[in-house]
């Protein structure tokens, strides 16, 4: 019997070795175990929630605060806020200690897990967090790995309660079973695992890089295109406005207000009438809906047409742009290909179709994000508003030039995705392995003791 591993690139698979002998667990979300191995509830193996600010902590007191939107799916900790005691969220009270796991129990989905590793002095996590401190015989390394192991997550996930913030009590999660060797196994495993996991998220980082690099020639590739035309023969003249520099001579600019036929924020219909949102067929768009390409992607909600017809939703046509003018995202920008409603946070610009192309419009303000971001005020809640918005020096190609620039650019566009959607589903097929890797070790699936030595 003998386990497969895909081996990175440029490597043959590896074949590992089964342990000569296994017995059932008793668990079945856990299987077979080798035959030397224990299961125990985790309650018997760790600590929970060892440690707590106290609420008459010194106002002044200083921490780095961990919320679980910073952990990512690798168990990587990506940030850290830094807070005193009065300035803090409620939920900024946990403290953590080298060692330490960390296990979200709160939006349990987003699989929130991360060891803690020579943590900064004042660190905090969420109450949001379980915080697992490991004893003596649940070695911390292979700790942080069997956490994070299907067969546990899974289950977290699975008995989690709630719609929008599916959450956990920690007391149950102190009574779900973990498979665990002797320590110096433990500690081999948890070894092999850093080293491998450490070629793997190598691997990834590489990806990951690549990808930001095509996605920074996207933009770059668009708003040359937006501002200075196909033709790098045509005389050029300057735009009068100085992050645009030169543009075509034969180019018109104009605030945006001019280019468009309507400039109006979105809408949202009562929640309390339930039958707005019964039967729903009308997309309705939220600050989620925008991500990195152009078209707007899933809506927030699908609304009635009920809504619709009691003026309570405004619908814009397809071939419409919206922009997030309130929130974390503002700036961002989509394109509305079959149209649909928005709520509030959102403006969206109707083109007048004597003067634009929607798609070149859209390719246009696509490429201003970053001019977005930097006029909005500097607020914890920034807003831009439609006077802003419609202020916009916005450039005029004539209309077949524009029909051209967007065409070219979707051709382009198309190119430079299919080759991020490529590197994107093979660093899917990495981070799947680099799971499985994890499971099979820290379940005893496969022996990786010659492997670690």
């Amino acid at each position: 019997m003998s386990k497969t591993r895909a081996g990175t690139e440029g490597t043959a698979p590896k074949q590992f070795k089964a342990y000569p002998k296994y017995k059932d667990s008793g668990v079945e979300w856990l299987g077979e175990i080798p035959a030397h191995w224990d299961v125990k509830r985790l309650k018997y193996q760790a600590t929970l929630n060892p440690e707590s600010l106290p609420e008459d902590a010194n106002p002044d007191h200083e921490m780095l605060y961990v919320d679980i939107g910073s952990v990512d799916s690798l168990g990587r900790i990506l940030e850290k806020e830094e807070l005193t005691f009065s300035t803090s969220p409620s939920r900024a009270r946990r403290i953590v200690r080298d060692g330490d796991v960390i296990v979200s129990t709160v939006r349990t989905y987003l699989r929130a897990i991360a060891p803690i590793q020579d943590p900064e002095p004042g660190t905090v996590v969420s109450t949001g967090f379980a915080v697992i401190r490991p004893n003596e015989a649940f070695i911390s390394g292979f700790a942080s790995y069997a956490l994070r192991a299907p067969y546990f997550v899974e289950r977290v996930v699975a008995h989690s309660k709630g719609v929008s913030f599916p959450a956990i009590n920690e007391s149950e999660m102190a009574t779900y079973e973990i498979a665990t060797a002797p320590p110096a196994e433990q500690r081999s495993i948890a070894a092999f695992l850093d080293r491998e996991t450490a070629r793997i998220d190598a691997l990834v980082a590489k990806r990951e890089e690549l990808i930001k690099l095509l996605q920074e020639k996207r933009i770059a590739l668009i708003t040359r295109a937006v501002t200075k035309g196909l033709d790098p023969s045509v005389p050029m003249k300057d735009s009068g406005v100085e992050w645009l520099g030169e543009i075509p001579a034969h180019w018109e600019v104009h605030p945006l207000k001019r280019a468009a036929e309507r400039v109006q924020t979105g809408t949202t219909p009562p929640t309390s009438d339930a039958v707005y949102y019964q039967d729903g067929v009308v997309a309705w768009y939220g600050p989620g809906s925008f991500g990195n390409d152009l078209p707007l992607g899933a809506p927030a909600k699908l609304i009635s047409q009920l809504a619709v017809a009691d003026h309570v939703a405004r619908v814009f046509d397809p071939g419409s742009v919206a922009i997030v003018t309130i929130g974390a995202t503002i700036g961002k920008v989509g394109f509305m290909v079959r149209g649909g409603s928005c709520n509030q946070q959102i403006t969206v610009i109707t083109f007048n179709l004597e003067r634009v192309r929607p798609k070149f419009g859209a390719y246009q303000l696509k490429s201003f994000e970053p001019i977005l971001r930097g006029i909005a005020p500097n607020t914890t809640l920034p807003i831009l508003d439609q006077e802003e918005i419609g202020s916009l020096p916005f450039l005029l190609p004539p209309l077949p030039e524009q029909r051209q620039i967007a065409d070219s650019l979707d051709d382009t566009i198309q190119a430079l995705d299919a080759v991020i959607e490529r590197l994107r589903a093979g660093m899917k097929k990495i981070k799947e392995f680099r799971t499985a890797l994890i499971s099979a070790a820290v379940t005893g699936k496969i022996d990786v003791r010659e492997e670690a030595a």
